[in-house]
């Protein structure tokens, strides 16, 4: 289970992971419409952490390679959004 502080400390390692991969940030920057300039600024924004979460759970492939990167289970991407803003399950029944 993760805390806010614990999830945002993940995504900051996502983000560092994405940062460092060529042929994957481009591909971020052009999604979301980030400049290298903001990757720098939402490092402490956990708002824009959940974003970098949230794309990175776009594609199952992207997931493994980031959690085979940095050592973590496939599902704490997941998790971890969970406890960022926004983040919160929805029970649609």
């Amino acid at each position: 289970m993760y805390t806010q502080e614990t999830a945002e400390v993940l995504g900051l390692r996502i983000l560092g992971w994405l940062a460092a991969d060529e042929a994957l940030l481009p591909v971020f920057l052009g999604a979301t419409g980030a400049s290298e300039a903001d990757l720098r600024a939402g490092a402490t924004d956990p708002v824009f952490l959940a974003s970098v979460l949230d794309f990175l759970m776009m594609d199952d492939a992207w997931v493994v390679r980031a959690c085979d990167a940095l050592g973590v289970a496939y599902d704490a991407p997941m998790q971890a959004r969970q406890a960022l803003p926004g983040g919160a399950q929805v029970n649609w029944t």
